[in-house]
């Protein structure tokens, strides 16, 4: 039944006990100490908001940036991941499959502050062979939400 706990406050972190209880069919002290158990075990890391940061101020940019890295010997990749995940401006950062050994999502007030993250702080970092840095242009869906609304999200007619 945790799984059930933490899949109703993943979608929804304000869920109450009691609003949980009555969908799981859980007594209400049964979801509360299921809830403080998960955060003390830190299956719980953090309670989030997703906000449409574009209502509310203008001056903030995302970089997706696949990074290929040398794996360090008995460490494999958790050195190298460890030194940029220590970085305030990394946002998030995953191990992958493929061409790429990690992808860092960066947030930066704007592009030029971004790049320089990658150039001086990033590139820099021993290990790091090579950088490929994509800016995100707009954000249609986060976390499984749409941001804006089903109009805002409409293409515009080309104009001749």
């Amino acid at each position: 039944m945790l799984k059930d706990i933490l899949k109703l406050l993943e979608k929804d972190a304000r869920s109450s006990h009691k609003q949980i209880a009555t969908i799981t069919g859980l007594p209400e002290k049964e979801v509360a100490a299921s809830i403080r158990k998960a955060e003390k075990d830190q299956v719980i890391l953090k309670y989030k908001a997703i906000v449409n940061w574009d209502k509310v101020e203008d001056d903030h940019v995302y970089a997706l940036i696949e990074v290929k890295v040398s794996p360090q010997r008995d460490v494999g990749f958790e050195a190298i991941a460890e030194r940029i995940y220590r970085f305030p401006q990394a946002r998030s950062v995953y191990l992958l499959s493929g061409t790429f050994d990690l992808l860092v999502i960066v947030e930066g007030k704007s592009m030029q502050e971004a790049a320089n993250f990658v150039s001086q702080k990033l590139a820099p970092v021993e290990g790091v062979q090579s950088t490929v840095t994509h800016f995100m242009l707009k954000k249609y869906k986060e976390d499984g939400e749409i941001i804006g609304s089903k109009e805002e999200l409409k293409r515009e007619p080309l104009q001749p």
